[in-house]
């Protein structure tokens, strides 16, 4: 008799060999070989037969064996810049839990919010999108899961606040043009096409009304079912020692030097990891390495898988020639193409980087427009938007792969939220893109 990861193991095999025939009656023989390793792997990372870092792992194996990339292509996926900033920003969190800091940190938070479950959900959501406006949505979510994970002993409450914090840093992402990489892209794209860029204001008159529904709504649901449970939020004022308030004073510090940056441009991970490793310094930190042993080496493994996918995305033109199938739709309503954009956008960006599949997106959506009736930068702004908008897995967007590195939830428990906010997210943008932009 089987045993239930040998099942699971099996299944995400027969899914793997239905995608890649099924694959093969619309692609060719390499890319129906990379559908069917990311069917694989979702598959895997669903039903959980193998450990989240092993099969984070598979692609180093898998693609060169199966022809999609070379070895030392895929490994460099691995050591991407992005990793080192979730590496500095892990042992800040660990410093922070630590020293007891975040103990502190959510009492003087959370004492402005209704102590109820719901009250602090929306506190945690809220206080994440504001943050992530400003800070990238990683950073955010770093400095905060720790305050989710010490906030209830209940496990079931845990699931919420870190889900509350990961989908707040992404729909607070959208606000601000500087709030996440998808943005900047788009930025960078209207300027080198000689279209008149967004200013600050504009862009957050455009997507300040999205992202607050999208708030109001995530952090409602995420209130359902909820029994109620006892809550780590204390009403006395407690004086910071000696170690909280020079980590405190390191805090403020970086975050001052990451608001600054938003401007100067200046590497982050640089930052993250500078600040991170100054942990470990005599009379300034407060980490020694059998410290490092915390670290979810599993995530940053996650982390390579998705980069790997982006990547063969890339050399095997997939997405090419997923994109040029977007170009037959030019003769559909309006609506029913922002509908599709923004599905094919949302549900893409599950299984390959943000960031990369809007540089890839960005020009056949733009060329999508000019040989519609659509207005250009509508639908431009959708595909960005909708290209943070992805709630489902955690290789997905960062804030969904911090939530699963606090170690209470599994990628089946996401999913099954983040597939209603995806749907929730898609109608929304493309409701109020249709009325409001």
């Amino acid at each position: 008799m089987f045993t239930k990861e040998v099942k699971g193991i099996l299944i995400a095999i027969a899914i793997s060999i239905l995608a890649y025939f099924l694959s093969g009656l619309v692609f060719n023989d390499i890319e129906s070989k990379l559908i069917a390793v990311v069917a694989l792997l979702v598959t895997l990372w669903t039903n959980e037969a193998l450990p989240l870092g092993v099969v984070s792992l598979l692609p180093i194996v898998l693609f060169p064996t199966l022809g999609i990339l070379d070895p030392k292509s895929v490994s460099a996926n691995y050591s991407k810049t992005i990793i080192f900033l979730f590496l500095g920003g892990f042992l800040l969190a660990i410093a922070v839990e630590k020293t007891g800091l975040h103990k502190i940190i959510a009492n003087k938070l959370l004492n402005i919010f209704p102590k109820t479950n719901r009250g602090i959900i929306f506190s945690l959501s809220i206080t994440s999108a504001l943050l992530s406006s400003f800070l990238s949505n990683t950073t955010t979510a770093l400095l905060l899961m720790p305050i989710a994970l010490f906030l209830t002993d209940d496990h079931n409450l845990k699931i919420r606040f870190v889900l509350a914090i990961a989908y707040g840093a992404s729909i607070g992402g959208i606000i601000t043009p500087i709030g996440t990489p998808p943005n900047l892209i788009l930025m960078g794209f209207l300027q080198d096409n000689n279209l008149e860029s967004l200013s600050f204001v504009v862009w957050m008159a455009k997507t300040l009304p999205l992202a607050i529904v999208m708030l109001v709504i995530v952090s409602s649901i995420l209130s359902l079912g909820l029994k109620k449970s006892g809550i780590n939020v204390s009403e006395s004022v407690v004086r910071l020692n000696i170690d909280q308030r020079r980590l405190k004073n390191i805090l403020l510090l970086l975050i001052a030097i990451l608001l600054v940056n938003s401007f100067l441009k200046f590497n982050e991970s640089v930052i993250l990891l500078s600040f991170g490793l100054a942990m470990f310094l005599p009379k300034i930190g407060f980490l020694i390495w059998d410290d490092a042993k915390k670290i979810p080496y599993e995530i940053i493994f996650l982390f390579g898988a998705g980069f790997s996918i982006a990547s063969g995305f890339s050399s095997t033109g997939l997405a090419k020639d997923i994109s040029n199938m977007l170009l037959e739709l030019t003769t559909l309503p309006p609506i029913m193409l922002i509908l599709i954009v923004a599905t094919l956008i949302t549900f893409t960006t599950e299984i390959t980087s943000n960031t990369a599949l809007t540089s890839i997106a960005l020009p056949i959506i733009y060329a999508l427009g000019k040989v519609s009736s659509i207005d250009t930068y509508l639908i431009l702004m959708v595909a960005t938007i909708c290209a943070s908008y992805a709630f489902m897995l955690p290789i997905a967007t960062p804030p969904n792969a911090i939530a699963m590195s606090s170690g209470v939830l599994t990628i089946k428990q996401m999913a099954k939220f983040g597939f209603v906010f995806n749907i929730i997210a898609i109608v929304l943008t493309s409701t109020i893109a249709l009325i409001l932009w």
